[in-house]
């Protein structure tokens, strides 16, 4: 969806797209957390819920502009899948748990921006109204990162 502009500003286009996206994330998220106990996987959500809050009212009162930061956070990303590569082949839970908060604090940051470009308002880069869906497609993604990464930081895995 995100490759192709004309597909998600078109109404049933977008919102099929969206929904079957939504589907497989979900599988995927399913597997994902099958794998950790129940009692980290409601920890990381209450979590992540409450980072998603916070860092959502911090986006609309703050007077600093993240919307200039795409360009930092893109580049963040990518030193980011280089560390992970890195990071499978060097054992070790140290090296999983800075990967994970690097990641968890990375992806805070994503929420942040999109969240300001999704507000508009005084900030230099805004999403226009008809990326409703690219909008909400951007949040989900962050939300589900955070997610991931704090599921990493506090989930043992099942023994």
């Amino acid at each position: 969806m995100s490759c192709c502009g004309n597909i998600r500003r078109q109404a049933p286009h977008n919102y099929i797209f969206l929904f079957i996206f939504t589907l497989a994330e979900s599988f995927f998220l399913g597997i994902f957390a099958s794998f950790f106990e129940a009692e980290s996987v409601i920890i990381a959500v209450g979590i992540t819920a409450a980072v998603c809050l916070g860092l959502t009212l911090f986006a609309f009162q703050t007077k600093w502009d993240f919307t200039v930061m795409g360009g930092a956070l893109f580049a963040a990303l990518i030193i980011l899948i280089l560390f992970g590569i890195i990071a499978t082949f060097i054992p070790g839970r140290i090296i999983n748990l800075v990967y994970a908060a690097c990641g968890a604090l990375l992806f805070s940051l994503f929420l942040v921006y999109d969240t300001q470009l999704m507000i508009g308002g005084k900030h230099k880069y805004t999403i226009s109204p008809e990326e409703y869906i690219f909008a909400a497609l951007n949040l989900y993604l962050d939300v589900i990162n955070i997610f991931v990464y704090i599921l990493a930081i506090f989930g043992g895995g099942r023994s």
